[in-house]
């Protein structure tokens, strides 16, 4: 690190009176540089690492068929038909950042990771409304305000919510747990809004890294939001696709044909399987 005279002159000058250091000095002092990067109040690369132990509420075990059952004896009691070993899938409720984290760290980790690990992840996190969720109720004539309950506040109130910066914070420790929970071949999707949709690009390119972004998927809504009459009205979501690294698991999709397709293209029909089919030539066509 090299700074001039004058740059070390100016540096003391803001220290002495107790104000901020201008950005250029960040990039000048500290080693760690980013080309690109969102900065907020409170900023800061630390996350939760909190343990809590899980307990155990409720165990639903759906009747199987009998012939699934036969073919995984080992895994489940014959007399009670609930599963004894291996993966069951788990609804957890709580607090997700500590959720999160009790993943990560805890014992359930390596039952995890034994598993093949988290190979996707799918959130539809608020979208920094800034709205209290109180509403208006009438009763006979009289309208009362219904004030949102203690756990209404804590999840979904704009109070982590005092403003951008504070949603940004929340949103950015979570998707850091969520990206050390991930398998290394695993992806995320992040659904958003209009409100966050541009802040979310920057917080999940920050950490995942702008290389593992693939796709941002428009979701159009059946019945927009406002009145069409007098301005554009909300009609799209955005889901984010990131990766954790570039190798990742991709399942290719496929559909069946329209009818009239088949009609069209697939009009021979094989006399052993009486299955449709195209003709296609082999040759290939000589280079000139």
């Amino acid at each position: 690190m090299k700074l001039t005279d004058n740059e070390i002159r100016d540096i003391n000058r803001y220290l002495e009176k107790g104000k901020p250091l201008p950005e250029k000095y960040r990039f000048l002092l500290f080693e760690e540089k980013r080309e690109v990067e969102l900065v907020w109040n409170g900023k800061t690369s630390k996350v939760c690492n909190v343990v809590l132990p899980f307990q155990v509420i409720e165990q639903v075990d759906e009747p199987r068929e009998e012939k699934a059952v036969k073919l995984q004896m080992d895994l489940f009691d014959m007399q009670t038909g609930r599963q004894i070993k291996g993966w069951n899938n788990k609804l957890i409720w709580g607090d997700n950042k500590l959720i999160l984290s009790s993943l990560k760290n805890g014992p359930l980790r390596e039952e995890i990771e034994a598993q093949g690990g988290i190979k996707l992840i799918y959130i539809d996190p608020p979208f920094d409304v800034g709205a209290d969720f109180s509403m208006d109720i009438e009763i006979g004539g009289e309208t009362l305000t219904k004030k949102p309950g203690i756990l209404e506040e804590l999840a979904y109130r704009d109070t982590w919510g005092k403003g951008a910066d504070s949603f940004i914070a929340m949103i950015y420790e979570r998707l850091a747990l969520m990206r050390d929970l991930l398998a290394e071949d695993g992806s995320i999707y992040v659904h958003c809004d209009w409100r966050v949709g541009h802040s979310m690009k920057l917080v999940i390119d920050e950490v995942f890294g702008k290389i593992n972004f693939h796709n941002h998927i428009t979701w159009k809504r059946s019945t927009p939001r406002g009145n069409a009459y007098k301005r554009y009205p909300e009609l799209t979501d955005y889901i984010l696709f990131y990766t954790k690294r570039s190798e990742y698991v991709w399942n290719e999709q496929f559909g069946e044909y329209r009818s009239e397709y088949v009609e069209k293209y697939y009009n021979y029909i094989d006399e052993t399987s009486g299955r449709q089919f195209q003709p296609t030539s082999l040759l290939v066509p000589q280079q000139s």
